[in-house]
């Protein structure tokens, strides 16, 4: 079941750069203050710390503000990741197999803080990055020292959220790509809503 929760649950800006660097600090400003809720298809790429292994995911994330988020991994393999304001919950079909935690204790300096979250600047230090593949960067490190990830870094293409990376403390990679974003979308508030199905085992945290 972590395969998939280092990088989902694992998303405010300082500024002192270029205009080019200083627009995608802008863009993630106005990404936090007007977007209340987005939808997009994703693709995860994982690495080993050695850079030897890549293990390669797809699905669909959506979220809607405050600390409502839903990650649905489609391949290779199935499972369900849904923040609903309260808990984090994780699926895993195969296993039939479901683990919640207290948001407060799943999310905190995490991509889906940064993204869910009602607050940027509470949970990161921020800094404006050389763009790369084509895309203006910002880096966001957690304040807090406890938590699972080294850095994350958010790549937008013009105004609309293109990418996230992340490494976490065991120095593993993961990398977001986020095709077909649609921002304030009408996105129905039971899709934020688990309950384990019948005959699940059900771990809580």
């Amino acid at each position: 079941m972590s395969r998939s929760w280092t990088a989902a649950v694992a998303g405010a800006v300082v500024l002192a750069a270029s205009p080019a660097h200083a627009d995608a600090l802008q863009s993630l400003r106005e990404f936090s203050t007007d977007v209340r809720s987005a939808r997009a298809a994703f693709t995860q790429t994982v690495t080993s710390p050695d850079g030897k292994r890549t293990k390669t995911s797809a699905g669909e994330f959506e979220f809607a503000r405050p600390d409502r988020f839903r990650f649905a991994y489609t391949r290779p393999f199935e499972q369900l990741i849904v923040g609903d304001g309260q808990k984090v919950w994780i699926f895993d079909p195969d296993l039939n197999q479901a683990s919640s935690r207290r948001m407060s204790h799943a999310v905190g300096a995490t991509p889906a803080a940064l993204l869910a979250g009602a607050s940027l600047e509470k949970d990161f230090d921020l800094s404006a990055l050389p763009d790369r593949d084509g895309l203006s960067w910002v880096q966001a490190l957690p304040k807090s020292k406890e938590g699972t990830f080294q850095s994350i870094s958010i790549g937008f293409r013009g105004s609309q959220l293109a990418a996230i990376d992340l490494v976490d403390n065991f120095g593993q990679r993961s990398s977001l790509r986020f095709d077909a974003v649609e921002v304030n979308a009408s996105v129905d508030p039971a899709r934020f809503h688990f309950v384990p199905p019948p005959g699940a085992e059900v771990l809580e945290q």
